[in-house]
């Protein structure tokens, strides 16, 4: 079992992207039983305080992150560049990620404003994607989150997303300017930039 945990270690270590149990049972030729069990125990090996990562699970897939505690750390090392994403586009990731899936008229429809360059923005760093087509007249395109979504909010998988009320998600037009003046307070890291809630950025337009 030694051998197999040191194994399954290197193989997540050098991964760039999470890892499914059954990619790694494939890959090790092993049983999904014997990767749960390994697994199980490495992660348990990594919560000790004589480690700055541990073992996290997306979706049902593995990579090794750092440390909340060390993120500062970390920021200053790699002197990161912050990009901001506007409210507008904070609340659409919201409207996404709760009612997925969905497609930019729906969407349109919650928020009262045109959501074309917000889509782009969320496309573009990677935090949603084209889920297919919905089957109705003119069978738009629908939208949901993806995996790099679960990474940088630190979501195992949807189901972990907070409970809101319906009537949260209903943002008028008329709210517009005033939410434009509401800033975010976390930082997440994507493609090599941090990225919060906080306005004004030339990577993403205000609408």
């Amino acid at each position: 079992m030694e051998d197999l945990i040191a194994t399954i270690e290197a193989l997540i270590f050098a991964s760039d992207e999470p890892v499914s149990i059954e990619e790694i049972s494939r890959i090790l030729a092993v049983s999904v039983r014997d990767v749960k069990e390994a697994l199980d125990e490495l992660y348990t090996a990594y919560l000790d305080k004589k480690h700055g990562i541990y073992l996290k699970e997306y979706n049902g897939r593995y990579i090794f992150v750092t440390k909340p505690e060390y993120a500062s750390v970390i920021k200053e090392m790699h002197q990161k560049r912050i990009t901001r994403l506007t409210p507008a586009a904070l609340e659409t990731l919201a409207i996404i990620a709760y009612k997925q899936p969905i497609t930019r008229a729906e969407i349109e429809e919650i928020r009262g404003v045109k959501a074309e360059k917000t889509l782009l923005t969320l496309s573009k760093y990677g935090l949603i994607e084209e889920m297919g087509r919905k089957e109705t007249i003119g069978n738009p395109i629908v939208y949901g989150t993806t995996e790099k979504f679960l990474e940088h909010f630190d979501l195992a998988d949807l189901s972990y997303l907070p409970e809101i009320l319906p009537e949260d998600l209903q943002i008028a037009a008329g709210d517009e300017e005033a939410t434009a003046d509401e800033s975010g307070d976390s930082d997440i890291l994507i493609d090599g930039d941090t990225v919060d809630g906080h306005i004004g950025t030339d990577d993403e337009p205000e609408e």
